[in-house]
């Protein structure tokens, strides 16, 4: 049966666009608005303060990695006072090697690597939302040493780069996301795949989009009565069941649809429509414009600048 969190992760379609060594020495701190794009660093060496908006400040170690799949706007510093910088990192320009913040010369107090990518899925919000907003994660080696090889492939300039890149930050996320104890986080994917009643339902569910699903059937397959399975599923995901099921379909629809090459009617039975009419009618109102439009427009990223690494 599908892996419900691999598949989420295959059609946010990340794209590494940038990775860079980032350190700080003696009185240092940094204010970076929100950037809205996944950001992730790891700490190889030394301490620094992390304090993200609305989260619990925390202190980074060797060996800690950080994600935010959304990057709110947040400060990193050092542990002596210092007024922070601020940079917006959708205009700040993009740094040529690595960043020093703080004092110059001599050894760093942190030494780490920083970075940040993009999606490429049209439904990217609506799946990050189903995810942790910021995940800290220490004591896993394997993590660390992935972020120092996507910051060494963005480093070269040789065939095969933005593949490999791609599939490192495919595999990053996966480990990272896989490594979040997901029973004790905010309800999500991964709170709903740590519940092994919830989990059996998210899995029939990408298993077999184009069944015509009720609660009561979704119910049966997680082995629950109808209202028992509902307000669990609420609960533990934070979208009722019709909803994530809602989500998970046009999120493949607009990925069909970006593919291009199916037929109206054969995308419509894949996500579980009966009729192109019934598909349109209800695509139109969750994208805001018809299938057939979506289709001929393409959804491209927005351009934006390569400061925004967390660090």
């Amino acid at each position: 049966m599908p892996d419900p969190l691999s598949q989420v992760i295959q059609l946010l379609r990340p794209r590494a666009v940038f990775a860079k060594g980032i350190s700080g020495a003696g009185r240092w701190a940094v204010r970076y608005s929100e950037f809205g794009q996944p950001g992730f660093c790891a700490v190889t060496e030394g301490r620094c303060r992390l304090a993200v908006d609305g989260e619990p400040p925390v202190v980074l170690e060797a060996g800690d990695f950080v994600l935010l799949p959304a990057t709110p706007a947040f400060t990193m510093s050092g542990f002596e006072p210092a007024p922070p910088t601020r940079i917006d990192p959708k205009t700040a320009p993009t740094p040529d090697e690595e960043v020093r913040y703080g004092r110059q010369d001599g050894p760093p107090d942190v030494q780490q690597f920083g970075g940040y990518f993009v999606f490429d899925a049209p439904d990217a919000a609506l799946l990050v939302s189903l995810l942790p907003r910021m995940i800290h994660i220490r004591g896993v080696p394997r993590l660390v040493q992935l972020v120092q090889l996507v910051g060494e492939e963005a480093a070269r300039d040789e065939i095969g780069r933005d593949l490999i890149l791609a599939r490192l930050v495919e595999i990053l996320l996966i480990e990272a996301l896989r490594s979040v104890p997901g029973e004790a986080g905010p309800p999500g994917l991964l709170r709903g795949l740590a519940d092994p009643r919830i989990a059996a339902s998210l899995r029939t569910m990408h298993a077999d989009a184009e069944r015509s699903w009720t609660v009561s059937d979704l119910a049966r397959e997680a082995g629950l009565s109808r209202s028992a399975f509902f307000d669990r599923f609420a609960r533990t995901v934070g979208v009722r069941p019709m909803e994530y099921l809602l989500t998970w379909r046009m999120a493949v629809a607009k990925d069909l649809l970006k593919a291009g090459g199916i037929a109206l009617d054969e995308v419509a039975r894949r996500v579980g429509y009966g009729s192109a009419s019934a598909f349109s009618t209800a695509f139109s109102r969750h994208a805001g414009m018809p299938p057939g439009r979506f289709m001929r427009a393409g959804v491209e990223p927005h351009p934006i600048s390569a400061a925004g690494q967390l660090g």
